[in-house]
Order: structure tokens, then C-alpha cells, then sequence
């Protein structure tokens, strides 16, 4: 089978389409015939080598990427009565020491890491939750906020940003969008009741607009200091790119949130996707050949979705 691999890290011109051999199940896994899967910032940070360089990850000879995927089952291992082949389904690989990733042809995950596919989306449009979603729901558990609250999300108009954004609206909080200027029909419409543009004095513009200032941050958009004072004394603040957490000024709760694979819980959110109270949002499709391409759309920035592999 196939699968995008880098042997040296560097530019998107690194990513190689391999020839390797087909993944077997083992005990509580399943093999995934893959349909779609998204291109993420993580993945562009593996391919440079920052998770390397940042200690997170081991460097090795061959490295797979990708972490979403949409497919069907196509094999499942000893224990597994959850999924049966044909079943299609989505899911997260949120380990850094396997050898591929979900851009590749098949892929095998742990069965607790799926979850069925939400029904009525396309295979690309599903592709886009996993890590996404996740993130953005795991972020708002460890902020911990009661309905009626201010919430502040950075990078509101993105994927992560967005998910969040829809998801702390249906929580019952008061959202305050961070976004570009054009963005602001955008993310009301995904559940922001205030819209602040990025292109303003953050702190400044978002305190003038909720006194005091808003009782947490979803830093989406790695903005770090200046989304934190925007927050209250006492408040709490969720950095969701790895070691990107301020310093927790004021007593502010600060947490850096490190994703896992959550298959229950995927399901839940996927069912929102579903029924149209999520919004799912493709930036382009390519096959899996033209991986490279995919890499270089994602670093131009200004996307609103995700490019989405297509082998």
C-alpha cells in the first residue's frame, strides 16, 4: 500500500509517497481503509522536524503522518466486537511512535480511538472532526466554565477556533470571537456573540467589550500574552498548541491541552456534526500523491477548513 512518509525533514518537497507493507490489526485495533484524511499544523510540524527538535517526538529513519482519518473497516483484531468490516467510520492516531499515519492507504488504530461516521456528511467533510473537534472539546472541559460565562477564543475563524466556537455556544457561554475583519459574518453564524478583529488592540478591545474582562481564553491562535490579558484575574486560559502556555499571571489558571483520542466521546460530537450544530468546513481536496501541495496551502495560512487527502 501507500503512505505519505518523510526519511529527512525539511519542506513539503521532504514528503515521499512510499510503498509499504499493509498494517495487521492486533488485539483491540482495527485496520481502516482510509477515505479521507485531513492535513493539520501538526503534520507540518513533524515534516520540518519540530516535534523532534521539541523533544516530543523520536526521530526516526522512515516517519508517517497524518492523524484524522474517514473510512471502512476493513479488518479487526482479536477482542474487537465494537466495528465489523464495512462499518464506515472516523478516528484519531494520537501516537507519535508509530511508524505511518493516516495518510496513507489503510491505517490501524486502537479501537477506543473510532467512532462511527456521522451520518449524511461526506468522508471529507468527516475527516475534518477528529483532532479538531477534540481539541476544541477538551480545551472547553479543562476550562471548566458554567453557562452564562465569557469565553474568549483566538483564531475563531479556523478549524480548531471554529469547533470550538459552536461547541462553547451550545455549552451555554458568552463567546468572544478573535477573527480576520472579513470573518465576522462567519463566526456568528458558528455561535460568537461578540466579534473583536485580530487586527485590534486584543487586551483593550475585548475588556471594552466585556468589563473587567472575560472569565477564560481558548488561545486557538497561539496568541499567548495578549490573549491573556484580556482574561479576568483568577480566570482560566487553554493554550492548545503544546508548550505554548503564557505564564499564569493574576492567578490565572493556565493549562496547555495535549489531545487524546476519545472514540465515545468523538461520537457524540460527530452526532452534532451531523444534525448541522457543528460546522465542518473542507479547505480542498488532493489525492494522496499530491501531498506536498496540500502541505504548501496550509502554511500560505488564511484557510477556513482543512486540506483533505483523498487516496
Amino acid at each position: 500500500m501507500r503512505a505519505v512518509v518523510v526519511r529527512s525533514y525539511g519542506g513539503p518537497e521532504a514528503l515521499e509517497l512510499a510503498e509499504v507493507p499493509v498494517p495487521e490489526p492486533g488485539p483491540g485495533q482495527v485496520r481502516v481503509r482510509v477515505r479521507a484524511a485531513a492535513v493539520n499544523p501538526v503534520d507540518v510540524a513533524t515534516r520540518a522536524g519540530l516535534l523532534v527538535q521539541g523533544g516530543i517526538m523520536a526521530a526516526r529513519e522512515v516517519t508517517g503522518l497524518g492523524w484524522d482519518v474517514a473510512g471502512v473497516v476493513e479488518a479487526t483484531g482479536p477482542g474487537v466486537a465494537r466495528f465489523a468490516p464495512g462499518e464506515e467510520v472516523i478516528g484519531l492516531s494520537d501516537r507519535l511512535d508509530l511508524p505511518l499515519g493516516t495518510h496513507a492507504d489503510q491505517v490501524v488504530l486502537d479501537v477506543d480511538a473510532v467512532a462511527p461516521a456521522p451520518a449524511g456528511l461526506s468522508p471529507e467533510e468527516a475527516a475534518t472532526l477528529p483532532l479538531n473537534v477534540l481539541t476544541a472539546d477538551q480545551a472547553l472541559d479543562r476550562l471548566d466554565l458554567r453557562a452564562g460565562q465569557t469565553i474568549l477564543i483566538t483564531g475563531a475563524a479556523g478549524a480548531v477556533g471554529g469547533f470550538a466556537t459552536g461547541l462553547a455556544a451550545l455549552r451555554g457561554l458568552r463567546v468572544v470571537a478573535v477573527a480576520g475583519e472579513g470573518d465576522e459574518d462567519l463566526v456568528r453564524r458558528l455561535g460568537a456573540e461578540i466579534f473583536v478583529p485580530r487586527t485590534r488592540e486584543l487586551a483593550a478591545a475585548v475588556r471594552s467589550a466585556v468589563p473587567g474582562g472575560v472569565d477564560a481564553a481558548l488561545d486557538a491562535a497561539v496568541v499567548g500574552l495578549p490573549a491573556l490579558e484580556a482574561v479576568r484575574g483568577g480566570g482560566a486560559f487553554a493554550a492548545v498548541v503544546g508548550g505554548a502556555a503564557p505564564p499564569a499571571l493574576r492567578g490565572t489558571r493556565v493549562v496547555n491541552v495535549w489531545i487524546r483520542a476519545d472514540g465515545p466521546r468523538l461520537a457524540e460530537l460527530a452526532l452534532l456534526a451531523a444534525d448541522g450544530r457543528l460546522t465542518t468546513r473542507v479547505a480542498g481536496t488532493f489525492p494522496l500523491p499530491e501531498a506536498a501541495t496540500a502541505h504548501r496551502l496550509l502554511e500560505k495560512g488564511g484557510l477556513r477548513g482543512r486540506p483533505v487527502l483523498v487516496p
